[in-house]
């Protein structure tokens, strides 16, 4: 698990939010491996885990660190080195401190921190510079040996010798500076001899990324993630997947419908080159569904190098948990923790304005949905109130849709299945209407914007636990294509609510009125909403409830 990427990722675009400056994103970087090596200490731990830390809790960086003398240091230090101003620098930490702490909390779940520090400290431990022993538990710096990378952080300024404060002290490195030279030379020597060698001190540019003029990463590359849940008889019950190409799809699908059959044919896939075209477990679930699939209403993402598991019934969850591990030995397989609603909001408005940030001047639509997609929106039970914390987010969206004036997106509303199925659907309607008659009333066009409400029908997680029905619960923008096939998680027209993208078959099954429904009679149930049927068993009131009725339609008549 790359922890400091992630915490690249989430909070710095918070903590510097219009600062573009380059000097303060690496300066915070090599700060979350010196506060993570500190919050590896169970002393230091313990001193506030049963605290409650707000997420703007400036004072929070003076517990982590008691000594005035060890802040002073990192903040000299850390500034000195990125040759940012001291005072600035000291503001940053204090306000990165709190956010990091939370975002550290939600990927140790239910691992405690200090433990879940230690166990991957090998992931961050690099990124630790030497002077920081002085500040840090024992043991946390990594020996550098020969020919091997100093750092991987993404500054690629030269090695300086910094004025001497301290004589006795700056001598005792001496010795240590010698070895790192050392090591970089051997290094620099060994990559000379390779043919086509990289130039020194470059960041290697993957197939997937793209680089600026002054060589550096323009885009981070996000995990490839698979989102899956069973129903009560173990059927595939929700699918998702992002992923970076169509290869990856096509083996995720492939062990998909090895387990599943014909229902793993309804899982929606976003691919897209922000994605990684790699998944660690891909080779594996072959092995990792069928013991997945055996335990009803369960959820899992596979994301990474981690995969998190949730079921109702905790004898059955603790066994799953096992039983992946065991298989998958390579990989960190955790129960879901707790569902802590609050950080969960928090954390996806901190994820959605660090899409926005990423975006550019000229953004593709499809990364405009998906920035926008990633908050929670809360409304309160029953109702479609946009809460306030929304709404800065959805006025970065009207300047979004301003800069790309030909993108038309869909809002759709989701429900769980907490209610009966026509409250749902028209809860989740609102919902969207909401959201768009908010857009417009600060400026929005209105044919721009498409709204849906899809209530309990598409799931992205089970609905049996608490953390399920949270998920289920949500608000998502697409594109609007009206030329776009339905299934590729994105773009969405108007055969894209009908499962088997056929207007013309005899099935039935659509989501909407279609050829098929005039003059035809099924007694299957039906869930097209079609006023012109003899079933009368829609969803919603319609002109055959004169006559028949149904216990479906809370307004027929008998």
């Amino acid at each position: 698990m790359d922890i400091i990427s992630h915490l690249t990722r989430t909070v710095s675009p918070a903590v510097l939010g219009d600062d573009h400056n380059p000097a303060k994103k690496n300066l915070l970087e090599q700060f979350y491996a010196i506060f993570a090596a500190r919050l590896a200490d169970n002393d230091t731990y313990n001193r506030f885990a049963n605290d409650n830390i707000a997420h703007d809790d400036q004072g929070f960086y003076d517990r982590v660190w008691t000594e005035d003398t060890h802040r002073d240091q990192i903040a000299r230090e850390l500034a000195g080195k990125h040759n940012v101003d001291v005072t600035a620098a000291r503001g940053l930490l204090a306000m990165a401190a709190p956010l990091a702490y939370h975002e550290i909390k939600s990927l140790a779940g239910t691992t405690p921190v200090p433990q879940f520090l230690n166990d991957n400290l090998a992931n961050y431990q690099h990124h630790i510079p030497v002077w920081a022993s002085a500040v840090l538990p024992a043991g946390m710096i990594a020996a550098v040996p020969a020919g091997e990378r100093i750092s991987t952080t993404t500054t690629t300024a030269p090695l300086e010798r910094e004025e001497e404060k301290d004589g006795s002290f700056m001598k005792a490195l001496l010795p240590i500076i010698g070895l790192i030279i050392l090591g970089a030379l051997a290094w620099a020597l060994l990559r000379g001899c390779q043919d086509n060698p990289e130039p020194v001190g470059t960041p290697v540019i993957t197939e997937q990324q793209a680089a600026n003029s002054d060589g550096s990463v323009a885009a981070s590359i996000e995990p490839a993630s698979l989102r899956i849940a069973t129903g009560e008889n173990s059927e595939l019950y929700a699918c998702r997947m992002n992923v970076g190409n169509d290869t990856l799809q096509s083996n995720v699908m492939t062990a998909l419908n090895g387990v599943f059959g014909d229902d793993a044919n309804n899982c929606r896939a976003d691919v897209d080159n922000s994605f990684s075209i790699d998944m660690p477990a891909a080779t594996q679930l072959a092995t990792i569904l069928p013991i997945f699939k055996n335990v009803p209403n369960a959820s899992m993402l596979i994301k990474g190098d981690t995969i998190t598991v949730n079921a109702p019934d905790a004898t059955a969850l603790s066994k799953l948990v096992a039983d992946l591990q065991a298989a998958a030995p390579a990989m960190t397989v955790t129960a879901e923790g707790p569902l802590d609603a609050q950080s969960e909001i928090d954390n996806s408005l901190t994820a959605s304005q660090a899409a926005m940030d990423n975006l550019g001047e000229n953004p593709d639509p499809r990364d405009v949905a998906r920035a926008l997609s990633l908050q929670v929106v809360n409304f309160e039970v029953d109702k479609a109130v946009i809460p306030d914390a929304n709404k800065a987010l959805l006025d970065r969206a009207i300047k979004l849709m301003e800069q790309v004036p030909n993108m038309k997106l869909m809002i759709i509303g989701h429900t769980d299945k907490t209610a009966d199925a026509a409250y749902n659907m028209k809860l989740s309607q609102e919902r969207a209407q909401s959201m768009k008659d908010y857009l417009v009333a600060q400026g929005a066009d209105p044919s721009k914007l498409m709204t849906k409400g899809m209530g309990e029908t598409d799931p992205v997680a089970d609905n049996s636990t608490e953390q399920g029905r949270f998920r289920n619960r949500r608000i998502e923008f697409v594109v609007y294509d009206e030329t776009a096939t339905a299934n590729d998680g994105i773009a969405i027209g108007n055969s894209a609510l009908d499962p088997d993208l056929n207007p013309l078959d005899s099935d039935n099954d659509d989501l909407m009125p279609d050829a098929d429904d005039r003059g035809v009679s099924t007694n299957m149930p039906d869930p097209d909403l079609n006023p012109l049927d003899r079933d009368n068993d829609d969803l919603m009131p319609d002109s055959d409830d004169a006559s028949r009725g149904s216990a479906l339609d809370p307004k027929a008549s008998n």
